[in-house]
């Protein structure tokens, strides 16, 4: 049975003071969460350190938002694997579409991270998906296919998430229909060589859709933004209705 993964993604959010404000309220509406249920916050850099003694001992994992590919160098302003896994965290996102557009990450790139992220014990968590532009063209398929191909290129497979994020529905309050996400998560499934690896919705994910989504039976949980940066909103889905 695959692990349902639900995985807040906090962006560039949250000071050290209101981080620990959110679990303050987080944390009491995870009594009665599913054991079979992995939830992860990847947040802010600078609130790992508080959030992984905060969280020690919870069932919550801690995630990171990026790796860089060396274990170390002359690369100001980047994190390597080691310093992420020193103080607790689990979880690394890598290819967010955000990085894609803003920051010049690539497929190529983004294999040498989740590579890099597997070495040092992290689970990577693959972000793939299209723009508005490319959908209406008719290139979904071969487009997300492709950054498939280049992203996992000698990937070991049993340490994985992949996150479906249809760029169009980020942040837009417009989310891809349950069903057509759930047919792309299908094509996903069905060029990895593991078919038992997880693999996310995200884009618009909320409190009141959450159920919809997760009853489509080839989407194994969520990569949720927005929504994940309160407390009870982001308590709702992850205890979502099954």
């Amino acid at each position: 049975m695959r692990k349902k993964v639900l995985a807040g993604n906090w962006k560039m959010y949250k000071t050290q003071a209101e981080a620990s404000e959110f679990l303050e309220g987080f944390l009491p509406h995870l009594e009665d969460t599913p054991d079979d249920r992995e939830v992860v916050l990847c947040v802010p850099f600078t609130d790992l350190g508080l959030m992984s003694k905060i969280l020690h001992g919870s069932a919550i994992r801690l995630g990171a938002q990026n790796v860089h590919w060396e274990t170390a160098g002359a690369y100001t302003g980047e994190i390597s694997a080691p310093m992420l896994t020193e103080i607790g965290v689990r979880y690394v996102v890598i290819g967010h579409s955000e990085r894609r557009q803003y920051f010049g990450e690539t497929d190529e790139t983004a294999n040498l991270r989740i590579k890099a992220a597997q070495k040092a014990g992290l689970i990577p968590i693959l972000c793939v998906g299209e723009t508005k532009e490319q959908r209406d063209l008719g290139e979904t398929e071969s487009l997300i296919v492709g950054q498939l191909k280049e992203g996992l290129a000698g990937v070991d497979q049993s340490n994985l998430v992949i996150a479906y994020e249809p760029i169009w529905a980020i942040g837009t309050g417009d989310t891809c229909d349950s069903k057509e996400a759930n047919r792309v998560i299908g094509l996903i499934r069905s060029q990895l060589s593991n078919s038992g690896v997880p693999i996310q919705y995200g884009g618009s994910v909320k409190p009141d859709n959450i159920d919809e989504i997760m009853a489509q039976p080839e989407i194994d949980g969520a990569l949720v933004g927005g929504a994940s940066l309160q407390p009870a909103s982001f308590a709702r889905i992850v205890n979502y209705q099954a």
